[in-house]
């Protein structure tokens, strides 16, 4: 009986996601962010809900891309407000993913990713405890691509309490410095017009 109800909750939740999806692509959202600035404003009180569900299907469907979407949580919803909001998308989506990996395996990931990005870092999986070194040096460190290693963990032994111990510890750094550096770049585009 739990495996029908997660069944349903998996393809209503993936609808839900669809359809959210053809509305971010159909009103221009996923390539200018000041729409999406202004449509996440359009929600007033709900924002913050709005913002994190944004930053959940961002990780787990890396189409918007995250740098982007921190940047405007800062400034959206201030340093911490917007950290948080940062933090708790990249935790819930990133956990998500994970399971999905877990349970769909690596044809999953190709949904997301090309063969030749997936062949990149698939090769640390043969490195036994090396691949979870490397996985929480990529999560604190600025720069690689942390949505598609939270994915490809999913494909190792590596329990789900691990998984969250490492993305809880060394996620922060990275988000800190993912937002402040977007928000500034946008905050000199906007400056210019």
């Amino acid at each position: 009986m739990a495996a029908k109800s997660t069944k349903y909750i998996t393809v209503g939740g993936t609808a839900i996601l669809l359809l959210f999806l053809y509305y971010l692509i159909s009103n221009g959202c996923l390539t200018n962010p000041d729409r999406l600035e202004l449509l996440i404003k359009s929600f007033g009180i709900m924002a913050p809900l709005f913002f994190l569900a944004i930053q959940i299907i961002q990780v787990i469907i890396p189409i918007i891309p995250g740098g982007v979407t921190c940047g405007i949580g800062i400034i959206l919803f201030g340093p911490f407000w917007g950290f948080v909001l940062n933090y708790a998308g990249s935790m819930i989506g990133s956990i998500i993913a994970f399971m999905m990996v877990k349970r769909y395996g690596h044809d999953f990931i190709l949904k997301f990713t090309d063969q030749s990005t997936y062949d990149k870092y698939i090769g640390w999986l043969d490195k036994g405890k090396k691949f979870d070194r490397f996985f929480a040096f990529a999560i604190l460190v600025p720069g690689f691509p942390d949505d598609l290693l939270c994915m490809i963990a999913g494909l190792t032994k590596m329990s789900l309490k691990k998984f969250i111990f490492i993305i809880a510890a060394c996620k922060p750094l990275a988000l800190i410095a993912y937002s402040w550096g977007i928000k500034e770049i946008i905050m000199g585009i906007n400056s210019l017009f």
